[in-house]
Order: structure tokens, then sequence, then C-alpha cells
């Protein structure tokens, strides 16, 4: 059995001469590295004994209520958890959060929970808006950043054709910069379009928060263990807990009742004849699987996915859905950025285009069609796949003749089967 701060708390960082931050930013964010060193106590414990004490606390109902709202949110597909002072037992609930979340091993659970915790930590700093908690915040995690008041001025921001100097508090070292952002690889947090000085990248609050954001992200998120084994004996060890053991089947019961919505959520029916899904290319049903596992999208994924689903007469409320399991996703932005695309009935990418963007997977799918094209009129020539859309209607031209091959053939079957029986 794992001790519980290698298990679940995972703190990598190296061990402090002294705290340097209050404790009470600890109790506000849990995820902090300084949890190990003010809760000592809590880390060197076996899971099974964390559990045990936890429910053996007073405010136990509270941090079992607050733990299962945060599951029923995400399998509600809500963006933001509902405000509720728990900062007193905010570190029990981190925590007991976390072994659910390894307990119950289930990838798509994992992903969302992790993207409306952090989502949750982001909106407590935005309302907290205090530098000194932000500066503390990035010190604890180790972070080189510089502050500055009065705040510096920086590049320009062009609105209307007016120049505005921007202005901004916080500066980043650029290693350490790097490191948070390379899951979010929208164009615009690239290096390169970003203002630097001496090694030191002009951040706005707002940025450096959600850069924080993805750092609270990656803590939660927990590969799958294929050990099952281990995991069986995991949870026999905690489910000694009967406390634990119904809050677990509590929360299971309801993935039980929504897991489907979650499993069929692009499964539209379009053409009424047939499930387009398996219609789609693999460049398609790769960023629907990462949509779905939660994974953030790049900006030329998220325009090529919405136009491609527009040019198929999508809803676009279903549109919208897609991206709600996305980290920074905002139901009311995505909304009027949906309708806008209908508006302006974009086109979707050609192939072309999305292997010059390196969104092209037919390599990593050997998807035949995509490698080899598909015939002509003429017998000794294929033509290359050029678009898409075009995909879809000649996997159903193919599967229509498909069916309809099977239909001739079961019949003629049938009627030989007759002549021989007469």
């Amino acid at each position: 059995m794992f001790q519980l701060y290698v298990l679940i708390l995972n703190l990598k960082c190296r061990v402090r001469k002294a705290l340097t931050i209050p404790s009470d930013l600890v109790n506000r964010y849990p995820w902090l590295p300084s949890l190990k060193l003010y809760y000592s106590d809590i880390a060197n414990k076996l899971p099974s004994e964390f559990i045990t004490d936890i429910f053996n606390k007073a405010e136990s109902k509270q941090i079992s209520d607050h733990v299962f709202t945060i599951f029923e949110s995400a399998f509600n597909n809500m963006e933001y958890l509902p405000r509720m002072k728990v900062d007193n037992v905010s570190v029990y609930v981190y925590i007991l959060l976390n072994i659910l979340v390894y307990t119950l091993n289930i990838k798509i659970i994992t992903n969302r929970i992790a993207n409306l915790y952090s989502k949750n930590a982001y909106t407590k700093m935005e309302r907290d808006n205090s530098f000194s908690n932000l500066y503390d915040i990035c010190q604890d995690l180790e972070l080189r950043v510089k502050f500055y008041d009065p705040p510096v001025k920086y590049g320009n921001k062009i609105l209307k054709d007016n120049r505005e100097r921007q202005l901004t508090n916080f500066t980043i070292y650029y290693i350490d910069y790097l490191k948070l952002a390379s899951n979010l690889r929208d164009e615009y947090r690239k290096l390169a379009h970003n203002s630097l000085h001496n090694g030191y990248v002009y951040i706005q609050n707002r940025n450096l928060m959600r850069l924080i954001q993805e750092y609270v992200r990656n803590k939660i998120l927990i590969e799958e263990t294929e050990d099952k084994a281990s995991l069986k004996s995991f949870r026999e060890e905690v489910f000694k807990s009967q406390e634990f053991k119904t809050l677990y089947e509590k929360i299971m019961s309801i993935w039980t009742k929504r897991k489907e919505d979650f499993d069929f959520t692009f499964k539209i029916d379009i053409t009424n004849k047939t499930d387009i899904l398996k219609l789609y290319p693999p460049c398609v049903k790769e960023i629907l699987k990462k949509a779905g596992e939660g994974q953030n999208l790049v900006h030329h994924e998220r325009l090529f996915i919405v136009w491609f689903l527009l040019a198929l007469e999508y809803p676009v409320e279903k549109v919208v859905d897609v991206f709600s399991t996305l980290p920074d996703f905002n139901r009311e932005k995505t909304n009027y950025q949906v309708e806008y695309a209908k508006k302006k009935k974009y086109v979707p990418y050609q192939c072309s285009t999305l292997q010059s963007i390196n969104l092209c997977m037919k390599e990593k799918y050997k998807d035949e069609l995509c490698q080899d094209g598909y015939g002509s009129k003429e017998l000794t020539e294929r033509k290359k796949l050029k678009h898409p859309l075009a995909y879809i209607r000649i996997k159903q031209y193919r599967d229509e003749k498909q069916e309809e091959y099977l239909k001739n053939k079961a019949k003629r079957e049938l009627e030989d089967s007759k002549k021989q029986n007469e």
C-alpha cells in the first residue's frame, strides 16, 4: 500500500527550509506544494487511515457533501461549482476527491473532475483579486516571477486603429512559462507571440491565473491504472470504511445513469437513416476523442470541428456541447461564436490545409480511404481524397452498396435453398 503523499499528493517539490506562505492560503488552495509541510501528519498516512480520520471528524458530513457536489456538478456538465464556504475543510475535500478519482479509475470522470476543480481554482483567484496572493502562489509553485507596482508598460494593443500600451504587474521566466503552457496549444500562447525582455515574459494577471489553472488540472489528472490486482487491493482497503464505500456507491449510481449521455454525446442521427459517427474521417474522430476526454484543443481544431459539424447541419446547441468538457469552456461565449460561424457559413478545411496545420490523422489511424484514395471511372486510376466532407459521402456510398450486396446475397442464398428443397 502506498503512502498517501506518494499516491495522491504526488508532491515533487523540494523541501523548503522554512514555510514561506501563510497557512490560510494553503487552506484556500490545497493543491499548493506547501500542503505537505503544513499537513505533514496527513501526508504520511495510508489512504485508509486518512479516510477513517475524515469520517470521524465533526465536519465529515460537510466534507462528504462537498465532494459529492463536485462529482454531481461534473456529471451534470456544470461549468462552475456552487459557491460554498469550505476553506476550513478544503484540504480534506481535496485529498478525498483525489482518492475517489483514483478509486474510480475512469478516465472521462478524471478529466471532468480535473477540469471543473481547476476552473474553480481560477474563479477563486479571480474573485480574490489579490496581487499578494497570486505572487505567493507563484512563489510556492517555485515559479520565477517578478512583480511590479506600479504596473509596467509593454507592447501595443490595437483597438479600432488606436494603439494602446499594455500594462501588467507580472513577468514570468520563459522556461517556467513554457512548462505551464505546454498543453495550452493556442497560437497566441506561443512564446513568439508574447513580449519578452531579459528572459522574462510579460503576462496579464488573468493569463497567469490561467497557467496556474492548468497546473491544478494536471495535479488531479491520474492515468488509468492497468494494474487491476493492485487497484482491487486498494479498493478493498479503503472500502473498510463504510462511509467511504457509501459515498463511492452514491457517485457510481449517478454515473451509471449519466454515462450514456457522455458515451453518445456525438452520436446524432443527422440523416435519420444511419449512424453518421462511423462515417467520420480520422481527423474529426481525433478531435472529438480529445474533446470527449477534456483535453485542450488548439485554435485550428476548434474552428475545424465547428465548421465541419455545422456543414452537416448539426444543431448549434449540439456543437456547443462538444466543447463543454474543455478546461476553458464558457457556454455563452462558445454559443455566440458557433452562431456567428453558422451565420457566416464557413467551409471546413480541405485535406491539404489539414495536412499543413498537422491535423491530418490518416497515418495515425491507418485509414485506407485517406491513404489510398478511391476508385474512379478509369479502372487504373485512383483519386486522392481532397476534403473531409467527401470522405463521408464516399463512406456512405460504400456502406449503402455493401448493405445492398449483403441483402442481394441473402436473397440469392434463400432462393438457392428453396430450389434445393423442391
